[in-house]
């Protein structure tokens, strides 16, 4: 995770800036609040808490949220789904990787 860069505008372009609220974060996927749960239980995303104890997402977890419900909404079973989100990032990661030790000969 990348630290939040000083100034409310650049808050706004963080893309780990705990921004949303359950509620808002559930209403812009089409999603329920339970369904965000549920990807906490599974600990595909672990959310921030506010000062309150709310639950508060980051774009980058709403983007992960989306795609985790983009399987389940194929028919995937949601801890199958957990698992090809990890694996998918663990081989981008690996991937960039790979990239870079080839670009440094």
């Amino acid at each position: 995770m990348s630290s939040t860069p000083a100034g409310p505008s650049a808050t706004f372009d963080d893309d780990d800036y705990p921004a949303f609220t359950m509620g808002r974060a559930a209403e812009m996927l089409g999603t329920t609040p339970g369904f965000l749960r549920s990807l906490d239980e599974a600990k595909l995303i672990t959310p921030q808490r506010s000062e309150g104890g709310h639950r508060r997402y980051s774009r980058y977890q709403l983007r992960i949220a989306a795609r985790a419900r983009e399987l389940v909404d194929q028919g995937t079973a949601l801890e199958a789904a957990c698992r090809i989100i990890i694996l998918e990032d663990q081989l981008a990661e690996a991937l960039r990787i790979n990239e870079q030790m080839r670009e440094q000969g």
